[in-house]
C-alpha cells in the first residue's frame, strides 16, 4: 500500500474520534455517501411506482447474479439478487470468463422494462414487466453483442436510452488493458433488441467506457468514464451533440469527476443519472474506503450527487454528505446506538470496532480470521429492539448467535447459533440487559450494527 494511502488510513482513525459538526468528512458519523451498504459498482437506477431501485455488479468484478437493492425512502435499502441474469443462463462459446456486470434497466416506449448487462465479455439483453422480475432473456439465448463483434475491443458497458419520440438507441464500448476505449451507438427497432442500422463508432476524446446518454434542452450529452478503475485515474468526462447518433465534442478538458486525495475521493465513474421532480442526479462508483490494496484487486462503493445543466455544460460536486434528493427521507432510519462498542479484535486499526455503530456505509469493523465477538455496552439496563445487521458482503453467509449479559460477567443466550445472509439481517429483541454480544465462528466483516431501544 502506497504511503498517501498509509496516510489517509492513519486520518481516518483520526477522524472516527471526531465528532461531526456539520463537516462533509469522509469518515464523519452519519455520512449518506456510500448510498448503499457493501461494495458495488456499475450502478443502474430506476422508480417503479414509489420504489427506487438499484442494480449494480457485485464487486469484486462480479459474480454469478448482478446486486438488487430496493427502497422506498430513498435511504433504507434492502437486498436481492434478480433471476436473471445468471452466468449460467447467459452464456455462449464467446463470452469469457469474466462474470455478470454492468447492467442498464430503461424502461421502453412499450411499458416494459429491458436490461443491457455483460455476462462474460459481451451484451445480453432481457426484459420484464416490472423492474424486480421475473426477468427473462430477449434474443433466443444469446449474445446480443457478442464478444469478437469487434475484434481487440471490449464488448461491454451497454447503456440504452429512449429519446422524446420514443425512439431507443443502444451505446456500448470499451478498450483492453485499460487503454483505447470506442465507443459505438446504433438504434433500436421498436422491439428493443434487433439494430436498425448499421453501429457508428461515435468515441469522443478522452473515452474509455460506460457510455450514458443525457438529453437537455435539445442538446445529447454522452457521458462516459476514462482513466483506470484500479488505480486513482478514473475520471468522469462528457461531450455534446445536437443528435443521439452524434457526433459528438468535448466541451472541457475539465473531468466532471475526478480522484481528489485531500477528501478522500478516489476514481469516481461509471454511473448513471436520473431525475426527481425536476432535479438531476448522477449515481456512481468511487473506491472504497478505507482503501483496497494494489493491483487489480478493487472495491468499490455507490454515491450519489446533485448534476447540474447549464447549457452545454455540466458540472457536479462530489460529497460524502450525498444528495438531497426531492422525495427522500432526509437521513436513513436505522438508530445509531447509544452504547459504547467493543470487539475481540480487528483485522487491522482501519476497521476498528465503533466503525459498526457510526451510521456511515464507509466504515466498517472487520474481525481477525477466527472466532470473534463484537459487544455493545448500553451504559444501563434497558430493552433493545430488533437488532438489524448490514455486512459488508451481502451474499455472503455469515453464522452468529447472540448473547446478553446485565452486568458484563454472566451472559445468557438470547439466539442460536444460525447462518445468514442478505442486508439488513434482522436479529430478535432483548427484552432486559445492559450487554449485547455478537459471537460469530468464522469471524465478521459489518459496516453496520443498529437497534431500537424499547
Amino acid at each position: 500500500m502506497s504511503a498517501s494511502r498509509l496516510l489517509l488510513i492513519a486520518g481516518l482513525l483520526a477522524l472516527a474520534a471526531t465528532p461531526a459538526l456539520g463537516r462533509d468528512v469522509a469518515f464523519d458519523p452519519g455520512m449518506r455517501n456510500p448510498l448503499l451498504p457493501g461494495y458495488f459498482a456499475d450502478p443502474s437506477i430506476v422508480r417503479d411506482g414509489d420504489e427506487w431501485l438499484v442494480f449494480a455488479t457485485i464487486d469484486p468484478w462480479g459474480a454469478d447474479t448482478l446486486g438488487l437493492w430496493r427502497s422506498r425512502n430513498f435511504r433504507d435499502w434492502t437486498f436481492e439478487t434478480p433471476n436473471w441474469p445468471t452466468k449460467a443462463a447467459a452464456t455462449s462459446p464467446t463470452s469469457g470468463k469474466s462474470k455478470v456486470w454492468a447492467p442498464s434497466v430503461v424502461k421502453g416506449h412499450d411499458g416494459k422494462f429491458w436490461m443491457y448487462v455483460s455476462v462474460g465479455n459481451e451484451v445480453w439483453v432481457g426484459s420484464a414487466d416490472r423492474p424486480a422480475g421475473p426477468w427473462r432473456d430477449a434474443n433466443g439465448g444469446k449474445p446480443l453483442i457478442p464478444r469478437n463483434f469487434r475484434p481487440g475491443l471490449h464488448m461491454i458497458d451497454a447503456e440504452a436510452f429512449v429519446d422524446d419520440d420514443g425512439q431507443a438507441y443502444l451505446y456500448w464500448g470499451s478498450g483492453l488493458n485499460w487503454v483505447n476505449g470506442h465507443c459505438f451507438v446504433v438504434k433500436l427497432k421498436p422491439d428493443m433488441v434487433t439494430f436498425d442500422g448499421e453501429p457508428r463508432d461515435v468515441t469522443p476524446p478522452h473515452y474509455f467506457e460506460a457510455p450514458f446518454m443525457l438529453k437537455r434542452g435539445g442538446r445529447y450529452f454522452l457521458t462516459y468514464s476514462w482513466g483506470n478503475t484500479t488505480k486513482d485515474t478514473y475520471q468522469l468526462r462528457y461531450a455534446v451533440g445536437s443528435s443521439p447518433m452524434g457526433p459528438f465534442r468535448q466541451v472541457s478538458d475539465q473531468p466532471l469527476l475526478a480522484t481528489d486525495t485531500k477528501r478522500q475521493i478516489i476514481s469516481p465513474g461509471h454511473h448513471a443519472i436520473f431525475s426527481a421532480r425536476g432535479e438531476d442526479f448522477v449515481l456512481y462508483h468511487r473506491q472504497g474506503l478505507p482503501f483496497t490494496p494494489a493491483g487489480d484487486m478493487v472495491l468499490r462503493q455507490v454515491a450519489v450527487d446533485r448534476l447540474t445543466v447549464s447549457g452545454d455544460k455540466l458540472s457536479i460536486v462530489s460529497t460524502h454528505r450525498g444528495a438531497d434528493v426531492p422525495g427522500a427521507a432526509a437521513r436513513r432510519s436505522s438508530a445509531r446506538p447509544a452504547a459504547r462498542l467493543t470487539a475481540s479484535g480487528a483485522a487491522d486499526a482501519a476497521h476498528f470496532p465503533a466503525a459498526a455503530g457510526d451510521d456511515n456505509y464507509a466504515t466498517s469493523w472487520r474481525s481477525n480470521p477466527g472466532a470473534a465477538w463484537l459487544q455493545a455496552d448500553l451504559g444501563a439496563v434497558k430493552a433493545i429492539g430488533a437488532t438489524t445487521l448490514r455486512p459488508a458482503y451481502p451474499t455472503a453467509t455469515i453464522s452468529f448467535s447472540v448473547e446478553a449479559s446485565l452486568d458484563g460477567k454472566v451472559w445468557r443466550q438470547i439466539a442460536a447459533e444460525r447462518a445468514a445472509s442478505g442486508s439488513p439481517i434482522t436479529l430478535p429483541a432483548i427484552p432486559k440487559t445492559r450487554f449485547v454480544r455478537l459471537v460469530f465462528p468464522q469471524g465478521a466483516n459489518i459496516i453496520e450494527w443498529n437497534w431500537l431501544t424499547q
